[in-house]
């Protein structure tokens, strides 16, 4: 008896959207396992990763500011994975994005306003892309594959991020301590709601999905990803060019990272130190999978995994768990995932083994 992986015709449409919600609660249920044999309440504790930053409504911002570089990270890698281009240097593109808004800040001085607040923004956008442009050529001009040079230069990325704010760009006033100087008032994004933390990349968070959507399905653009990503073969035959399909998918995952960076810049933290590489380019990973690379489903995606990060912070106090347990739900959602698009996209045929056939002897 052997066991044989056998691909559907066609994956079935309500377990491509069963199976990220089933992950979650898989995860959950895990969780409470995991914790209760480590002697910690796990019932309390998933209760207050899972549910408590949704019930109480003073965490609604905080889960609101933590989603948004999530789902726009993830909207730009959802794109590059339709087209089999894998970007996992969101990372690092994310920290040039604000380095590169960082610029703008510093080089204005104290001048304000909408102006330099879109010119930052634009700048976040430019200096992600250009950053993903190099794994991009690498792949095209000399067949580099793009998951590793792409991941080198997230660790390039925090090399220069280290040397601008501990040199050049460091805080004359700061008493020594490795930041930029902090955004003047009228540099920083708007917030939309008096009393809150929510900001203007927030509701952009909201209003990009949509956007995205559009673009993926009602454009020539979305048809060329889905097209160069399902069929390789088909899309060179109608014309669709397999190289500059690698280009776009980079440059716009680069670009929708830095975005996130200069927005994340802008709107929550006002400056640039040490501590601003919070692993959200790879978090976006998981986005993307969990909310199966649809612009929507990144959307949710995004908000589930914002709702770990804040609601690790919560069961930090409560029952004293590790700072990295976050961490532990995200992969083990990825994992779970994972594991079960196998049977999303492929059934499981058990075929017995061929019995030997006797040769009669001569004679006989």
């Amino acid at each position: 008896m052997r066991i044989k992986l056998e691909k559907r015709q066609e994956p079935s449409k309500l377990m491509q959207v069963v199976t990220p919600i089933a992950s979650v609660l898989l995860t959950m249920v895990v969780g409470v396992v995991v914790f209760d044999l480590l002697g910690i309440d796990g019932q309390r504790a998933v209760i207050d990763i899972f549910l408590t930053p949704l019930l109480a409504s003073y965490k609604w911002q905080d889960v609101a500011v933590k989603a948004a570089p999530l789902i726009i990270i993830a909207l730009g890698l959802s794109i590059g994975n339709r087209a089999n281009v894998w970007n996992i240097g969101a990372e690092g593109q994310y920290i040039i994005g604000a380095l590169c808004a960082s610029g703008v800040g510093i080089a204005a001085g104290t001048a304000g306003g909408p102006i330099i607040i879109i010119t930052m923004i634009l700048a976040g956008m430019l200096g992600g892309s250009a950053w993903a442009s190099v794994p991009a050529a690498l792949r095209t001009r000399f067949g580099v594959n793009e998951i590793l040079s792409s991941l080198m230069l997230t660790y390039v990325a925090l090399q220069v991020l280290s040397y601008l704010v501990g040199g050049p760009w460091k805080d004359p006033n700061g008493r020594n301590f490795p930041a930029t100087a902090p955004l003047q008032p009228d540099q920083t994004l708007p917030i939309l709601f008096s009393g809150t933390t929510v900001h203007l990349g927030v509701a952009i968070a909201v209003v990009l999905p949509f956007v995205f959507w559009l673009l993926m399905s009602r454009s020539v653009f979305g048809y060329q990803i889905r097209v160069v990503g399902s069929a390789p073969n088909a899309a060179r035959h109608g014309g669709f060019d397999g190289n500059q399909t690698v280009w776009l998918a980079m440059l716009i995952g680069g670009g929708m990272a830095g975005l996130a960076g200069a927005l994340e810049f802008a709107g929550s933290l006002k400056a640039i130190n040490l501590g601003f590489p919070s692993g959200y380019g790879f978090t976006a990973i998981i986005v993307s999978f969990l909310g199966r690379l649809h612009p929507i489903g990144c959307l949710i995606a995004g908000i589930v995994l914002a709702v770990t990060y804040v609601g690790g912070q919560v069961a930090q106090t409560t029952v004293h768990i590790p700072n990295a347990t976050a961490g532990i739900f995200q992969a083990m959602m990825l994992f779970f995932i994972l594991a079960s698009d196998i049977f999303v996209r492929y059934r499981v045929r058990f075929i017995p083994s061929a019995k030997a056939v006797v040769q009669p002897a001569p004679g006989e």
